[in-house]
């Protein structure tokens, strides 16, 4: 290790995974901003609007298991043009939208004291 090795980590600091309750909060929000969706494009997405975080695989496809046992989320099978296999998409009830909004607050919070923290330890 070097002194710029330290440096280049706070400069570019390595992507944080989100865990599976966050990860919970997150795909919400997103079904909730843009509609249904999948999952590579839920890990491509939080990539695209939130580059400091990731998530794994494992952890999103459990957090949609959870979603789906808890009856908060509909998956179904959609065939997409010029794809071999349907793609499983994911959609929010609209009787659980309520409780949809309420955990994309935690998101959005999360989010907001994730920032708050990142400018106090820049500044």
């Amino acid at each position: 290790m070097k002194f710029q090795d330290i440096y280049h980590f706070f400069q570019e600091p390595p992507p944080i995974y989100l865990s599976k309750e966050v990860a919970v909060c997150y795909i919400l929000s997103v079904l909730l901003r843009y509609g249904d969706s999948y999952g590579t494009a839920l890990i491509q997405r939080i990539e695209q609007d939130s580059p400091l975080y990731r998530l794994s695989d494992t952890v999103l496809y459990s957090a949609l298991k959870f979603l789906e046992d808890e009856k908060v989320v509909d998956g179904y099978w959609q065939k997409v043009e010029g794809r071999g296999r349907p793609r499983r998409m994911y959609q929010i009830k609209a009787s659980k939208l309520e409780l949809a909004k309420q955990l994309e607050r935690l998101w959005h919070d999360y989010i907001a004291q994730s920032d708050m923290s990142n400018q106090r330890q820049s500044g």
